[in-house]
């Protein structure tokens, strides 16, 4: 058995403490825009903390296990982060969208489909504790929540780039790289795939993380060109820096699923 073989569970597991831990700053920058108007906004940023405390403190009394014990606390943290999805999704279109239900009104308001990465890492959590590791539909679990995290970002990128136009040719590289990697992984879902193809799947995964990386360059860029008398005004109101870092996120939980079922070939 590989090392990988052996720890892909706790991968997983590593990977949503990341990201609950990331989203806490992702969500302060985000929300400062409007310095939190709304009460309601506060509770992405105090759950994301809460949720990557929680299970750094389950993995340390685990001792970096992923066992039955855990079931509990993973699923039930699973299952908020879920709920906290779905109701910020609601609350972001209901900032316009539901309003006036135009083209305008969705392209404009809060980003809509953002608050569903609450709702991925939700189920991410409770997959890697009620799917057999073993078993192949572990890793095509994976492959199927990076592929929706992929469509999220093409229509995330699609929406926020449209605000200013396309105003830079660049901007429609993130729209077309995603909707690349969207064709790649629903074929590896839907067909069975070869080895051949899932390495062919992981070749464009790496481009997905150079996409993603080259689109933080491009972010920070603008921000250090912004006209704001400070850097942090221009953090939070010219580009979203860490918005681009989506593509080798979505391309790293992609990865270890393709991995995993090439391994399984």
């Amino acid at each position: 058995m590989t090392l990988f073989s052996r720890h892909r569970q706790l991968i997983v597991e590593w990977f949503a403490v990341a990201n609950f831990a990331f989203l806490t700053i992702d969500i302060y920058l985000a929300h400062s825009v409007n310095a939190f108007r709304h009460r309601a906004e506060w509770i992405p940023f105090y759950f994301s903390m809460a949720a990557s405390l929680m299970l750094l403190i389950e993995l340390f009394l685990n001792r970096g296990r992923v066992t039955h014990r855990s079931n509990g606390l993973g699923v039930a943290v699973g299952t908020a982060s879920i709920l906290v999805g779905v109701l910020g999704l609601l609350l972001h279109l209901n900032s316009s969208f539901f309003e006036h239900q135009t083209l305008k009104s969705l392209v404009y308001t809060a980003p809509f489909a953002a608050p569903l990465a609450y709702t991925g890492l939700g189920l991410l959590l409770i997959m890697n504790r009620m799917v057999e590791s073993t078993s192949m539909e572990w890793g095509l679990w994976l492959i199927c929540l990076a592929l929706g995290g992929f469509i999220g970002n093409f229509v995330l990128a699609l929406c926020d780039h449209a605000q200013n136009g396309f105003f830079d040719p660049n901007e429609w590289i993130p729209v077309a790289s995603a909707a690349f990697a969207v064709g790649f992984l629903a074929t590896a879902l839907i067909r069975g795939s070869s080895r051949r193809y899932l390495d062919l799947c992981l070749g464009v995964m790496l481009i997905q993380a150079l996409v993603g990386l080259l689109g933080f360059y491009f972010h920070g860029r603008a921000i250090t060109r912004g006209t704001a008398p400070d850097l942090f005004e221009n953090l939070i109101f010219v580009a979203p820096l860490f918005a681009p870092l989506l593509f080798p996120n979505l391309a790293l939980l992609a990865a270890i699923g393709l991995w995993d079922a090439r391994s399984k070939k």
